[in-house]
């Protein structure tokens, strides 16, 4: 038995200012207009014995993750396993193998994917993780290795040994990211993979080796797991033990350390996207080197990526720039050091800057809402409630709020009144009374929000009831 494991957790800050804190790399459309979520699930699918996955991710993404995989692979079972806080991988794997040990027994097989890496060629990599589960079977702990294409800094390696019949080969050693030289020896002498970070192993075997290279996070993770509702979906795991977990690499934990590793040389047009560099490597040129994603004109311009989504972006006698506009940011930066976009997150985190975390568009489980205006005395935003959608019910001390309904038929709750708005009806919203917005419909429902008042914060809400389980 294969099961997919699916790990989705990091902000993506080298791809500010897309991705945000709020709204990280997997759930970024690259060209294809799809995101990498939605193209890793499919890819685990094509891949898995039976229509299920399980991914390891925070309660802050599940909806999202939740909801992209619905649109991509609605027929599927998608259980999830939310932590409360990062731990880094080794913690994650550990509890998703207890998790599918306790499901389907020892012997069944994970595969261990991250969810915002981008595969090209999905037969060849269907075809590695047929010899890496042959290996696993037989107790190896097997890593997907991909065949380097020229000589990269940016990523660990993995040196090969001996073959192992025809699926693979043993592992010498792990390499952490080397300088320019040491990279290219690398490279030219065929002993070298990638470390992609895909593993395939059984239950058993990675939890075996947990308990001895890294005991201490083995022991705390089966504590965590057994005080947690493992039957509930989501299984969301106890926080208090969890936190006490130490956070670690699996590589780090284990598999630098383990004796029966094993290594399948995959070559399927992998990319880890983890730089405007290489998501520029994703669209075509035109005659001077420029790469353009939406409305942009280049007078004099090379070498050059624009990526503009919600208006034009003109550039004169530049070279060798990225420059990515989302409205209310843009990034401009040498291509040749676009790997340093996450001090200006850092920078950013330091200040307390919203930009470091949300966009405009910020998704909610029952939709999402665009801020159109935010200034002293009043805030604007646009609420799109799905069908279905229901808004916590919720009150306010500092703000009232005047809802206009532009589309669709919306169910609102006032206090001790229940009514619906049409198109073009309103009601007010005073500071301090209960209240709640549903859409019973089948189409969206469309309001504009006014607030007034002295503070406009999103920790302005005391929530009396939620159907998601926020607080």
């Amino acid at each position: 038995m294969l099961i997919p494991v699916i790990l989705s957790g990091g902000a993506g800050t080298r791809l500010w200012p897309v991705s945000r804190k709020a709204h990280p790399k997997p759930f970024m459309r690259l060209v294809d207009g799809q995101t990498l979520a939605a193209s890793t699930v499919r890819r685990a699918l094509a891949v898995a014995d039976v229509p299920e996955t399980l991914t390891v991710t925070g309660r802050d993404y599940f909806f999202l993750t939740r909801d992209e995989y619905q649109q991509a692979a609605g027929e599927a079972k998608h259980h999830f396993m939310l932590e409360p806080e990062g731990r880094n991988t080794a913690p994650a794997i550990a509890a998703a193998a207890l998790w599918v040990q306790a499901r389907f027994g020892p012997e069944a097989c994970l595969l261990v994917m991250p969810a915002d890496h981008m595969v090209r060629d999905v037969d060849a990599f269907s075809d590695a993780v047929a010899k890496a589960r042959e290996l696993a079977a037989e107790g190896w702990l097997t890593c997907l290795g991909i065949t380097p294409t020229h000589a990269e800094t940016g990523y660990g390696y993995i040196r090969s040994g001996r073959a192992l019949g025809e699926a693979g080969r043993e592992i010498e050693a792990f390499v952490e990211k080397p300088d320019p030289d040491t990279a290219r020896r690398y490279y030219e002498s065929g002993e070298y993979l990638w470390n992609g970070g895909m593993f395939c192993f059984r239950a058993d075997a990675i939890l075996d080796a947990l308990a001895e290279h890294a005991p201490d996070i083995q022991e705390q993770v089966e504590l965590c797991f057994r005080a947690s509702d493992v039957e509930h979906e989501p299984v969301e795991l106890e926080p208090e033990s969890f936190a006490a977990v130490r956070p670690e690499s699996i590589d780090f934990a284990v598999m630098e350390k383990a004796g029966r590793r094993a290594v399948v040389p995959v070559d399927c047009g992998w990319s880890d996207i983890g730089s405007w560099q290489a998501i520029s490597d994703l669209y075509e040129t035109d005659a001077l080197g420029n790469r353009i994603q939406g409305e942009a004109v280049l007078v004099d311009t090379r070498d050059t990526f624009v990526q503009g989504e919600r208006r034009l972006v003109a550039a004169v006698g530049v070279d060798n720039l990225v420059i990515v506009d989302t409205g209310d940011a843009v990034l401009v930066a040498s291509r040749d050091r676009a790997q340093e976009v996450k001090a200006v997150v850092e920078e950013l985190m330091r200040s307390s800057h919203d930009a470091a975390v949300h966009h405009r568009t910020v998704h909610r489980p029952w939709g999402s809402y665009t801020v159109l205006e935010d200034a002293d005395d009043c805030k604007v935003k646009r609420l799109v409630v799905r069908p279905g959608g229901v808004l916590s019910l919720q009150r306010h001390q500092y703000r009232s709020e005047h809802w206009t309904v532009v589309g669709g038929t919306a169910r609102v709750r006032l206090d001790d009144e229940d009514f619906l708005l049409e198109v073009g009806q309103t009601v007010q919203i005073p500071v301090g009374s209960l209240h709640r917005l549903e859409n019973p419909g089948e189409s969206d429902v469309e309001i504009i929000e006014v607030q007034t008042g002295s503070y406009f914060g999103e920790d302005d809400i005391e929530r009396l009831e939620d159907i998601y389980g926020r607080n």
